[in-house]
């Protein structure tokens, strides 16, 4: 009895030493997986993190390269606006009473500059200019004299007529309203430098859409 007991406590010992052996390799296979990055479901971790990672950086290299196009396009768009208004025209509000009933307050009306840039302004143009007054406002007149052109310095209703001659370089501007405008009869022949654009065309208000009409004022004696 002894001896079976001993045989049976033997065999017990040694199911307990396999036992321990399986659960020291199984812990040994563990960490040799941590440490080799596989988890216990045989996923290589790392290699999980490089794909998600690498679907981000896509992601962002898409989104910015869409941002980056946009700004392009903008920036393309707006230069080439730009030199339109530069060089070829412009789009103006009107205020003021001084071109009254050729062009009152809040029309809207398109300039163009190449009659500007190839010296192509003619008596009886209506001319956006800088005010020789205030660099920082513009104007808007009509031509009466060209350089060299003898004009009337005075208004419609003085009794003795003034004149005097357009020096080389400047143009004769007054305003329509010649009652109430404050023009070349005031501050005296203008630079053409000054001028910037020909106001041609008049698109609002709907029922006055149009190129201008002529001074009013070409009937009166000069």
């Amino acid at each position: 009895m002894r001896e079976r007991q001993w045989t049976g406590d033997g065999h017990a010992v040694q199911q307990r030493l396999t036992t321990y052996e399986e659960q020291a390799m199984e812990l040994g296979k563990r960490q040799a997986a941590r440490s080799a990055g596989v988890g216990e479901a045989g996923v290589q971790w790392p290699g999980l993190w490089r794909s998600f990672l690498w679907r981000r950086i896509n992601m962002l290299g898409k989104y910015f390269g869409k941002v980056l196009g946009f700004a392009g396009f903008t920036i393309q768009y707006g230069c080439i606006t730009h030199c339109a208004f530069e060089y070829l025209g412009e789009i103006v509000m009107c205020s003021g009473p001084s071109m009254e009933p050729t062009i009152k307050t809040y029309d809207i009306i398109i300039s163009e500059k190449l009659s500007r840039q190839f010296y192509r302004i003619e008596k009886g143009d209506v001319v956006i200019a800088k005010s020789p007054n205030n660099p920082r406002m513009n104007i808007c007149k009509r031509v009466i004299g060209l350089e060299g052109d003898k004009v009337c310095t005075g208004g419609p209703l003085d009794v003795y007529k003034s004149h005097r001659y357009v020096p080389k370089g400047h143009v004769w501007l007054e305003g329509d309203n010649l009652h109430n405008s404050t023009d070349s009869r005031n501050y005296g022949p203008v630079p053409y430098a000054l001028i910037r654009s020909r106001a041609c065309f008049k698109i609002w208000p709907p029922h006055e859409f149009g190129f201008l009409k002529e001074s009013p004022n070409s009937t009166f004696p000069r």
